[in-house]
């Protein structure tokens, strides 16, 4: 086997000895005990990115009743891997359950628990599972599979022939400590950023809502809020109908706002020069919709959730060419408003909730234009308005911030995993 690019020292200086490999059978017995006394008030749980979960607060619904006599019931530190998702290029994920001191998983999973004596650190392994150093060999046991089977998935007994690399139980806990101490400095991060999402939240509750309200320069009150509809304050805008793979991120003659983007990528304003707003292939024909300018807004009229509603106001379109995509609504402002400001209060809580009524769909939501057009818009005067988008610019800033700082600490997190896992 290879060794990796970074090994780490004894404490006296010298090298440790050469890896191993080993078999996971070697090193770890499968778990099979049933939940027999169909416990209901331990944590059913669910592999996840984040680990395992419980799957009660997971699906936001109650499965108190529900039969699971017949799931395993696996202990606090004991692992388990969902074969079912091995399926194209997804080998899914083995987590450990830590949270928990016990929980009930499908039979669907398959469990394991580290043997005694073998030499293994339990925080090593749960580490390795995270470089995916043993998708490759998980990939050749699904191939097998499909030839043996017909069936694209994991059988139990191959999963455990896939090759473990084990360094020595020192340089092990070395690995270990290092990789831990980098989770904490990332879950440390993550709470930064999830602490000031929330006071974003907060803030456009309170201003939004005018249970805060900003003083003129010279203390005075300034004038109260109108209220208009949505029909009065916008003017609609073409869009069109173009596929993910009619963008590319290179070059093009037209930039084009993709309403997956909107969803998930963009804020509650898109810098179109900073923030990778990709190209409209150059063989397509461009003429026939309208053009955006700063101040726009584009609503993502379909989510899968309901974040569909979710709005970005256009800027820093500059020279460029740029249009509203699929599913997608554009809009332009009849009057003036203050830079960001219809980005913050479209997004808010005060304005979503208007939408709510107006959702349909299982399992893809939408809205439609007419509905949208029922809505309302808060106008406070064009200074408050300076003031109040001024304020969460400010907050916002500090997020962006952190997560920058979160993408370094996860980005530093995998280079070290690619370099001590060959």
């Amino acid at each position: 086997m290879r060794m990796p690019v970074l090994r780490f020292k004894a404490d006296d200086g010298a090298g440790f000895p050469d890896w191993k490999e080993k078999t996971l059978s070697e090193i770890a017995k499968r778990v099979t005990r049933k939940n027999k006394d169909n416990q209901t008030d331990i944590p059913l749980t669910i592999s996840s990115l984040d680990g395992l979960v419980d799957q009660r607060d997971y699906f936001k619904k109650t499965v108190a009743s529900k039969d699971m006599s017949g799931y395993f019931l696996l202990q606090n530190g004991e692992f388990a891997y969902n074969k079912s998702y091995s399926v194209g290029f997804d080998y899914g994920s083995i987590k450990r359950l830590d949270k928990y001191p016990c929980g009930a998983l499908s039979t669907l999973y398959i469990c394991f628990g580290l043997k005694p004596n073998v030499g293994i650190d339990s925080d090593y392994l749960t580490h390795y599972f995270d470089s995916q150093k043993w998708n490759p060999e998980v990939a050749a046991i699904c191939a097998e599979g499909a030839r043996n089977h017909g069936l694209l998935n994991v059988p139990t007994a191959d999963f455990f022939d896939i090759g473990i690399d084990v360094p020595s139980l020192p340089e092990q806990r070395k690995i270990a400590d290092l990789l831990s101490t980098v989770d904490t400095v990332i879950a440390a991060q993550q709470a930064e950023v999830d602490a000031w999402e929330q006071r974003k939240k907060g803030a456009m509750q309170k201003l939004f809502s005018q249970k805060i309200r900003f003083k003129a320069d010279d203390g005075s009150d300034f004038p109260d809020w109108e209220s208009k509809s949505f029909s009065d304050v916008f003017t609609g805008l073409s869009n069109n109908t173009l596929s993910r793979d009619c963008l590319n991120s290179k070059r093009g003659q037209a930039k084009n706002i993709h309403y997956g983007d909107v969803l998930i990528k963009y804020g509650s304003v898109v810098d179109i020069q900073n923030d990778g707003v990709p190209f409209v292939n150059s063989d397509i024909d461009c003429k026939r919709w309208d053009c955006l300018h700063d101040g726009d807004i584009v609503i993502a009229d379909t989510a899968e959730d309901d974040t569909v509603g979710k709005v970005v106001e256009i800027m820093n379109v500059g020279s460029d060419t740029l249009f509203s995509g699929l599913h997608t609504i554009a809009c332009r402002p009849r009057d003036a408003f203050a830079s960001k400001y219809l980005g913050y209060y479209m997004n808010s809580k005060a304005y979503h909730d208007q939408l709510r009524p107006y959702m349909q769909g299982i399992k893809v939501t939408s809205v439609s234009k007419s509905n949208i057009s029922s809505t309302h818009i808060e106008i406070p005067s064009l200074p408050e308005q300076r003031k109040i988008a001024d304020c969460l610019s400010s907050i916002n800033d500090v997020v962006v911030k952190a997560k920058a700082e979160l993408a370094k600490w996860r980005e530093l997190k995998k280079g070290l995993l690619q370099q001590m896992f060959v």
